[in-house]
């Protein structure tokens, strides 16, 4: 091989040389844009997914409190009537239309449920007592020929004493069944005190006074009820369904005293 065929070949390797150079050159160059690039788009992916990861939150949360608030609304809706009432049942008070065994379907059908009254619910429970029979005169008839006209807050109260064991019946206002301003409605007419058959109207018949002066004969007031004093802090009354006229003691401090028939 001459000089001139070894300078060829020589500069033909130099040739290839640089091409192969600029080849991987700019292939490198090409796959460093292109993770540079993949490295951009995937900064850019991480707070969408971070985004996205907060919105579903966010969705889901909002999902939960929606649910919740139409859970609450829906509760709420299906209360019964006497659920707002600001009285206190007892026990004794409440009637169910529905009985749960261990056999019932867990499929209940709605139309079985209703709302009702504080009122319905103490007629209901007051049908389910036996009553004692009573023909005497009723109030209006004492109040025409009163046996007692020589009215004292002593004998009030030894006539109220004779209804002890009556049971509580809803509108009441004979001993067939008495409630609150029934009962005591029926003993003061017996004096030829003519009370309205209302615990507030038979509050605004009265005087207030103290407590320490209080008397057995006087009315305890309460807020919807009210009842006979019978001293030493309690009361003589027609209590709620299912109860009997009684003296218990006062169960609250939100009462007042008022005398009838006498300064």
């Amino acid at each position: 091989m001459n000089d001139g065929e070894v300078k060829r070949l020589g500069l033909r390797s130099k040739l290839l040389d640089n091409a192969f150079f600029r080849i991987g050159h700019t292939t490198a160059l090409a796959i460093g844009d292109a993770v540079r690039f993949i490295a951009r788009v995937i900064r850019g992916i991480r707070p969408t997914t971070r985004r996205a990861r907060r919105a579903l939150v966010g969705e889901n949360a909002r999902r939960v409190s929606v649910f919740a608030l139409i859970s609450a609304l829906v509760g709420t809706v299906s209360l019964p009537a006497y659920a707002f009432s600001p009285e206190i049942l007892n026990a004794a008070e409440v009637t169910q239309d529905v009985v749960v065994t261990s056999d019932t379907a867990l499929a209940v059908d709605h139309s079985k449920f209703h709302a009702t009254s504080l009122a319905q619910i103490r007629r209901n429970a007051s049908n389910q007592v036996i009553y004692p029979a009573y023909s005497g005169p009723s109030a209006e008839d004492y109040l025409k020929n009163p046996p007692y006209p020589d009215f004292s807050l002593a004998k009030v109260f030894d006539v109220a004493k004779k209804y002890i064991g009556v049971p509580y019946r809803f509108g009441g206002a004979s001993p067939a069944g008495f409630d609150c301003s029934g009962y005591v409605k029926f003993v003061y007419s017996q004096f030829g005190v003519d009370l309205p058959h209302s615990a507030s109207g038979q509050a605004a018949m009265g005087r207030p006074i103290r407590l320490a002066d209080a008397r057995p004969g006087d009315l305890v007031i309460m807020a919807g009820h009210d009842g006979i004093y019978a001293g030493n802090g309690k009361i003589l009354d027609a209590p709620a369904a299912g109860g009997y006229v009684s003296i218990r003691k006062i169960w609250t401090s939100n009462f007042y005293i008022v005398r009838i028939g006498i300064n």
